[in-house]
């Protein structure tokens, strides 16, 4: 088989290997079909990611069939279409005691801390794997992950039918965030410097777009809301700087929530006084956990518009062109997925 790896930042290569053995009577050997590209891969790839150590295979947007099981699987079976959970947890620590798995105090990342999908074949527990309906296209499947965390930090951020939600960036994740948001009843507003990415955005659902490159948010938000401010409010942004951006005065009201769900690590300048007087939640959000399987069954329903989500579709034997298009980068492409033969 082939697996594509990172060796170094900004390097990479193809190498070839045996078809990986199964290591446990209960774990399963997958084909690949399908891998997302995540903003995480990017910064893999050009050494930004401060999770990640080389050399590695990334990829955690993982969808596959079922070639072999183990003696003692009994979850799934041969043929089935599956997608294959991230995180690789110990189910000892306080933190997977109480159901908060994603941030395991051992916890690895497929893709990131260990070998992801960008290969032909992997192997993985049963229980890591998540039987997909026939009927998902694993050209959609592979955006299960993606749909997860957004199902994940909007649990996390408790958004319901009577929030006005503002999301900062209208990318791919800002996009699933806000149909998340949506299917919850929720009324949001996207904002971005991008006009295109906000069009996109109001094509997929936002109630309201603000061109922060050409809009003063503030005042923007304080017109929507009638001079009220939101009840909640996402980074999807992350950069240096966006995070303190949701703290100005005007944007969320008093008793609201502000989810953070970046890795930037420069600090911001938010201080007791921001938070206090307002008492506002400061949550953080990282991956997910519990989200597959409902996000798969909202897949198999049609819950969420995914046409356009992705943008460039990409076989793994033109491989090189991922690489390229993170080397080159082009608005026009939102989001990469890798097909597999």
């Amino acid at each position: 088989m082939k697996s594509v790896v990172v060796t170094r930042p900004k390097e990479y290569k193809i190498i070839e290997s045996e078809i990986p053995e199964l290591n446990s009577d209960y774990d399963v050997l997958i084909r690949m079909k399908a891998a997302g590209v995540c903003g995480s891969d990017y910064h893999i790839y050009h050494g930004t990611n401060p999770n990640s150590t080389y050399p590695l295979i990334p990829g955690h947007e993982n969808v596959g069939v079922v070639e072999k099981v183990g003696s003692k699987v009994t979850r799934v079976k041969e043929g089935d279409h599956v997608a294959i959970d991230l995180i690789i947890t110990c189910g000892e620590c306080y933190q997977c005691k109480i159901g908060r798995e994603n941030i395991c105090e051992n916890v690895l990342v497929r893709g990131s801390g260990t070998d992801g999908g960008f290969r032909e074949y992997l192997t993985a527990p049963e229980d890591d794997v998540y039987i997909i309906p026939k009927n998902i296209p694993f050209k959609d499947a592979a955006l299960i992950e993606p749909y997860a965390i957004g199902a994940h930090t909007t649990t996390r951020g408790r958004v319901v039918s009577d929030d006005i939600v503002f999301i900062l960036g209208a990318g791919t994740i800002g996009t699933i965030i806000m149909q998340t948001c949506k299917a919850k009843g929720a009324t949001v507003i996207s904002c971005d410097i991008n006009q295109e990415s906000l069009e996109r955005a109001k094509g997929y659902g936002a109630d309201y777009i603000i061109d922060s490159q050409n809009e003063n948010i503030i005042e923007k938000v304080q017109e929507i809301t009638k001079g009220k401010g939101v009840t909640i409010a996402f980074d999807a942004a992350c950069f240096q700087g966006s995070l303190t951006s949701l703290f100005e005065k005007g944007l969320v009201r008093n008793a609201g929530r502000i989810v953070s769900l970046g890795f930037c690590t420069e600090p911001e300048a938010i201080s007791q006084a921001m938070i206090d007087v307002r008492e506002l939640d400061l949550i953080g959000s990282r991956m997910s956990v519990y989200q597959f399987e409902p996000v798969i069954k909202d897949f198999a329903e049609k819950k969420y518009n995914l046409d356009g989500i992705v943008t460039d579709f990409i076989k793994f034997n033109q491989i090189d062109k991922v690489f390229y298009n993170m080397d080159h980068p082009d608005p026009k492409i939102k989001k990469m997925v890798i097909l597999f033969d």
